[in-house]
C-alpha cells in the first residue's frame, strides 16, 4: 500500500471519529493500568463491569493493597484468568507504592517491569494516559493491518514497527484506537462488513464481502 492511500484511510477514520479513545472505563492513569492489565483475553465490556465495583472500592494502589488478593478476586471473578490477574494487580500495586510513590510511572521500562504488564499494555498506558505516540498492536490491529495491506507483518512486533514507520506523525496518537475500533466493529474476524466500510474503496483486501 502506498503512502497516499494510507493517508487517505487515516483521514477518513479521523473524520468519522476525531477524538477516539479506549472503550475501557477509567478516571486516572492507575485505573487505566489496572483495566488494561485485566483486559488480556477478556472483552472491554466484561472488564468495565468488573472494575466498576473494584475502582469504587479501591481507586489507588494503597486502597487496592488494603483489599488484598482475595478482595480483588471477589470483584474480578467474572473475568478470565482472574486468579493470576488478582495476584498481578496486588504485586503491581506494591511496586507502585514501594518504587514510584503510588504513581504510575511515565516510563516504558518501569511499566514493563510490573507483573502482568507487557509491551502492549505499556503502549496503551503511555498513549492513552500520557499522550505518547505509541501504537499498541492487539489481535484486531494485527488482523486489520495485514488484511488491508496497510502495515503487514508476521507477528505483532513486526506490525507495530511497520505502523510506527508508515503512519505520519499527525495520526500517531490516535491510530491504534481507530484501527482497534475498525477491527472490532467493521473489519471483524470471520466476515468483514465491507459493504458498510468507509474505507472499502481504499482497502487492498481482495476477498471483499457484500
Amino acid at each position: 500500500m502506498n503512502k497516499d492511500k494510507r493517508i487517505a484511510i487515516l483521514s477518513r477514520l479521523r473524520e468519522a471519529n476525531p477524538t477516539p479513545t479506549t472503550e475501557l472505563e477509567f478516571s486516572s492513569p492507575f485505573e487505566l493500568l489496572i483495566a488494561v492489565l485485566l483486559s488480556a483475553q477478556a472483552t472491554d465490556v466484561s472488564v468495565n463491569k468488573a472494575t466498576k465495583g473494584l475502582f469504587a472500592a479501591a481507586p489507588t494502589p494503597s486502597a487496592m493493597l488494603a483489599l488484598g488478593v482475595d478482595g480483588v478476586k471477589q470483584h474480578i471473578k467474572t473475568i478470565g484468568l482472574f486468579n493470576t490477574k488478582a495476584e498481578n494487580v496486588i504485586k503491581t500495586c506494591q511496586i507502585l507504592q514501594d518504587q514510584h510513590g503510588g504513581q504510575v510511572p511515565e516510563n516504558r521500562e518501569a511499566l514493563e517491569a510490573l507483573p502482568g504488564v507487557g509491551r502492549k499494555t505499556a503502549n496503551v498506558v503511555l498513549n492513552t494516559a500520557f499522550g505518547w505516540p505509541t501504537i499498541a498492536v492487539d489481535t484486531h490491529i494485527f488482523r486489520v493491518s495485514n488484511r488491508m495491506k496497510f502495515a503487514p507483518g508476521k507477528n505483532v512486533d513486526e506490525v507495530e514497527q511497520k505502523l510506527l514507520k508508515v503512519v505520519p506523525a499527525e495520526f500517531k496518537i490516535d491510530v491504534h484506537h481507530w484501527l482497534i475500533l475498525h477491527g472490532r466493529y467493521t473489519c471483524v474476524a470471520r466476515k468483514p462488513k465491507c459493504g458498510s466500510c468507509i474505507i472499502e474503496d481504499l482497502c487492498e483486501f481482495k476477498e471483499k464481502t457484500e
